[in-house]
């Protein structure tokens, strides 16, 4: 028997093996030939295949299942930390299963919880003798369950003037191997008729990386990862879009909006009353590294520097349904990957302070956060987050010279007021230059799209909605957004036009200093939305919406797609099967 199979069978010895497989994959261990190669191979696979796993993560693109089960913990029937997305499959299947016949339960929302369990079941039972979903390739047994479904879909616009689509068509597929081990990936690959998007732009539609000419474009996004959970955590490598923070409209600390990225995961909740969450991410920097660039044939052949991203967040329950969360992330670039941020747990700006000195020119960009969510009024859910670039204690509140640089969301969800009708008001303000940084390669954002909420700096966001569920698989919503967008700061310090603005206060040393908050309007709009979507099967939904924007202010036509200022209300509908 092979000397690596023995190694392998005796428990005692498996960490040992770990590290080694580790170390080789990071490059700290050169292999000696390809049968040294060949033999990393087979331990993976020996290693991964007699372990069990279930802990596949359902994407956020699902609005539906996600409001769902937001309502099932409003109405108190789950309890789960719905600050940090996305919920693994897993999860979702046991919430519903909690909920399933509750007395408290309406006849829309059993029905609800009847039909979604159809799908998620998949996640506890084995084999096909239950009430399942369509699937167009679905297999389980005892060891290895697969399910693989396509993705289709499209969505027309009318702003008045013009017709323009979006289309979209892919695979998806998902599985585990045994109880701990769970694969999952999808490619979408995505066309629109008129450029409806992009990272210059104030939208929440999802950030794609696009080519094509002006009007015509195509973006693929593909997203996939691996997980191996046990009782009490999980262990995970994903390209994906992972959403930190409380919000309906969107979140302050991590959005989910740019493109996916790839990161390494891990969560563990010992006990029930704590929880943690982190994350290690290699983003995309788009600028180009110039030391790194080199002549090819007749052009060059451009590398961007190198960005990353760790975080980490720590949740404690000291109440039941009382979610406490806070903790701490990096952004580093212009450097190779540091292992030191694979420590979980750590306070990350200290870690920098050891490898760069405290000059700002020569160490990355840290932030902190909090987050707290209240559930404990029965149909009411309670919810803050606050999100820190940057505060200097000493000149907080001096107007000249502080550093105060944050965002913060406040709101508040309430369920069955009136049966089936859900209601939410939130506010969220940004101040000037959070989320951003004089060093290009380490602002918060990836391939040029914001990490945090899709406003951006200096700028703040009234939303209220009103939604009604009245029958199983329909929901009709009414939103209403004003935003409002204050001074671009970070690009009159990049154009070199301090002087021209003397509220910044260009005779200080540091002139980024005592920015006031949108002490001028840029940009605003104020829109009302209606929505109308039916679920007609397990994840294949027709939908219409109409949209009256109001747009105005001098910087308009940066902050807005061309084709939304051309008419003030868009009409659009579309089908899809698959997210």
């Amino acid at each position: 028997m092979p000397d690596y199979i023995v190694v392998f069978k005796d428990y005692r010895k498996r960490c040992n093996l770990i590290t080694w497989v580790l170390l080789t994959i990071f490059g700290a261990v050169k292999p000696k030939s390809m049968k040294h190669l060949f033999t990393l191979f087979v331990l993976l696979i020996c290693f991964f295949t007699t372990l069990q796993a279930q802990e596949v993560p359902h994407h956020i693109s699902n609005g539906a299942i996600y409001e769902f089960i937001d309502e099932l913990a409003n109405k108190g029937l789950v309890t789960l930390n719905t600050t940090i997305k996305p919920y693994s499959r897993r999860t979702i299947a046991l919430a519903l299963k909690q909920a399933d016949g509750h007395p408290e339960l309406s006849k829309r929302q059993q029905q609800e919880v009847t039909f979604y369990r159809k799908d998620f079941n998949k996640e506890l039972l084995v084999g096909k003798d239950f009430d399942k979903r369509f699937d167009v390739f679905y297999h389980s047994d005892s060891l290895f369950k697969i399910t693989i479904n396509p993705i289709l879909g499209g969505q027309f616009f009318n702003n008045g003037d013009k017709t323009v689509y979006h289309r979209w068509g892919g695979a998806e597929f998902y599985g585990s191997v045994g109880k701990h081990l769970a694969i999952y990936g999808s490619l979408r690959d995505n066309h629109e008729s008129r450029y409806l998007g992009g990272p210059e732009y104030i939208s929440k539609r999802p950030g794609a990386v696009y080519k094509g000419d002006d009007l015509n474009k195509d973006y693929s996004e593909a997203r996939g990862g691996i997980v191996y959970s046990w009782k009490w955590g999980s262990l995970g490598l994903h390209k994906d879009n992972p959403v930190w923070g409380s919000g309906y409209s969107d979140a302050v600390i991590l959005s989910g909006r740019a493109p996916s990225y790839g990161y390494l995961s891990f969560k563990m909740q010992p006990v029930e009353w704590f929880e943690f969450n982190y994350m290690h991410g290699w983003l995309v920097s788009e600028v180009v590294d110039s030391s790194r660039t080199y002549r090819v044939y007749n052009g060059d052949r451009e590398v961007y520097a190198n960005k990353f991203i760790a975080a980490n967040m720590f949740t404690v329950k000291p109440w039941k349904k009382l979610n406490i969360s806070f903790g701490n992330s990096i952004i580093y670039g212009d450097t190779d990957f540091n292992p030191a941020y694979l420590v979980p747990f750590l306070f990350f700006k200290s870690v920098d302070h050891t490898y760069n000195s405290w000059d700002n020119w020569v160490g990355h960009n840290a932030q902190m956060f909090i987050d707290i969510s209240s559930r404990q009024i029965k149909g009411l859910h309670l919810y803050t987050s606050f999100f820190i670039d940057e505060i200097a204690i000493s000149d907080m509140f001096n107007p000249a010279t502080h550093s105060n640089d944050f965002a913060f969301k406040v709101g508040a969800k309430s369920n069955d007021l009136l049966p089936n009708l859900m209601l939410n008001a939130e506010y969220t303000l940004v101040r000037p230059l959070t989320y951003e940084h004089f060093i290009p390669t380490v602002d918060f954002e990836s391939n040029l799209y914001g990490l945090g909420t899709y406003m951006g700096g200096n700028a703040a966001e009234l939303f209220l909605s009103c939604a009604y569920a009245p029958i199983r698989g329909l929901r009709l919503q009414l939103d209403y957004t004003h935003l409002k967008k204050g001074k671009d700061y970070q690009q009159i310090f990049d154009d070199g036009e301090v002087a021209l603005h003397p509220e910044i206060n260009p005779d200080q040393e540091e002139i980024r200093r005592g920015l006031p908050f949108m002490n001028e309007v840029r940009y605003k709009n104020a829109s009302i939305t209606f929505k109308a979507a039916y679920q007609i099967i397990n994840d294949g939904f027709i939908f219409v919406e109409a949209t009256r924007n109001s747009f105005d202010g001098p910087d308009k036509e940066i902050y807005s797609n061309p084709y939304y200022l051309s008419g003030d209300n868009i009409l659009s509908f579309g089908m899809n099967f698959g997210f």
